[in-house]
C-alpha cells in the first residue's frame, strides 16, 4: 500500500499514534491533550484535504469534526487523556475509511501476477 493511494489511512494513522504517544506516555493535563488531539487532527485533515484535491472537502470536513470534539473536552467536557484518544481514534478511523471510498489515487494500483 503506497501513501500517494491512500493519503487519507496514513495520515490518519499518524495522527492517531500522536494523541496515542501523548495519551499514555506523557504527562500532560486533559486540556493540554485536547489541544494536542484538535492540531494533529487539523494538520492532518489539511494535508489530506490539499493532497486528494478534488474530494477534500470530505477529508477536511471530518478533521474539522474531530478538531471541535477535542476542543470541546479542552473547554470543559469530562473525558480523560486515554478517553479521548481512544474516541478520537475511532473517529479517525471512520473518517479514513469513509474518505477511502470517496476518492481516487493519483497512482495506478499495482496487480502482481501470480
Amino acid at each position: 500500500m503506497k501513501i500517494s493511494r491512500e493519503p487519507a489511512l496514513y495520515l490518519t494513522l499518524f495522527a492517531t499514534l500522536v494523541r496515542l504517544l501523548a495519551a499514555f506516555w506523557l504527562d500532560l493535563s486533559d486540556g493540554q491533550q485536547a489541544v494536542l488531539n484538535a492540531t494533529a487532527t487539523a494538520v492532518a485533515g489539511l494535508i489530506v484535504a490539499v493532497w486528494v484535491r478534488r474530494d477534500g472537502q470530505v477529508a477536511a470536513l471530518l478533521g474539522v469534526v474531530q478538531a471541535v470534539l477535542a476542543l470541546a473536552v479542552g473547554f470543559g467536557a469530562d473525558l480523560s487523556a486515554e478517553s479521548q484518544a481512544v474516541i478520537m481514534s475511532f473517529v479517525g478511523t471512520a473518517a479514513a475509511m469513509f474518505v477511502r471510498t470517496q476518492v481516487d489515487a493519483k497512482t495506478p494500483a499495482v496487480v502482481h501476477a501470480d
